[in-house]
């Protein structure tokens, strides 16, 4: 799952994302309102950490832009203008929550799961493909009730495939989605990783495969019962 933190101390930018990846999201940081409103505003996001006072361009004139624009991205501001009058400001601009400085980061990730729960417009909270129920904000995936271990990465490949079943997903895409912009490593990394799923899923009996495409990527799709065609 893919984060944007919009924040331009670099101390704190630099805290903060290797938190947020620790807690295995990809974070992509942006150092002023003007850059950070351009990355939102490019959908591949799930959600984004703004800060209020930014150079440029601030975080409540972001957040009006994007919810201008009709982008359903949760925002979760994070802000050392901590006064009722700046909270209110915040979520009436669009803001999903609210979090003051100095904060805890159990806090911050419960906050962040929880707008991951509920999800920008037309994202299911829980994905499901065959008997595989895949939940982003818990990071937890079963098969049949029984749940299936996954490393970090493997979960975000799964995800990536499971947010869209029966298509084909290019290995670019899973990449940018899984990844973070920092990544400079080879592109059939992601073939290591849908390997692992493979197995895992084969070794949980879960009622789905991974699907090479080839030449495009992979896709995840439920097993047919014997007899039952394609359609």
């Amino acid at each position: 799952m893919r984060l944007l933190l919009v924040e331009d101390e670099e101390r704190l930018a630099r805290s903060l994302s290797q938190g947020l990846r620790a807690e295995g999201y990809a974070v992509d940081v942006a150092r002023d309102g003007v850059s950070g409103l351009a990355h939102a505003a490019s959908g591949c996001y799930a959600a984004v950490v703004l800060d209020l006072m930014l150079p440029g361009m601030n975080g409540f004139r972001v957040c009006e832009e994007l919810r201008r624009a009709e982008n359903p991205v949760p925002v979760l501001v994070l802000t050392a203008k901590n006064g009722e009058y700046d909270e209110a400001e915040a979520l009436d601009s669009g803001a999903d929550d609210f979090l003051s400085k100095p904060f805890s980061h159990v806090v911050l990730t419960a906050r962040l799961r929880a707008l991951l729960r509920r999800g920008g417009a037309g994202r299911p909270a829980v994905l499901e493909v065959g008997d595989l129920r895949v939940d982003p904000a818990a990071r937890r995936c079963t098969a049949g009730g029984e749940q299936v271990r996954l490393t970090t990465k493997e979960f975000g490949v799964l995800e990536c495939l499971a947010r869209r079943p029966d298509q084909a997903v290019p290995k670019g895409e899973i990449l940018d989605a899984v990844w973070d912009s920092a990544f400079r490593g080879d592109l059939n990394i992601v073939e290591v990783y849908v390997s692992a799923l493979r197995r895992k899923l084969a070794r949980a009996a879960a009622r789905c495969e991974i699907e090479t495409v080839r030449g495009v990527g992979y896709r995840l799709v439920p097993l047919r019962r014997p007899g039952q065609l394609a359609h």
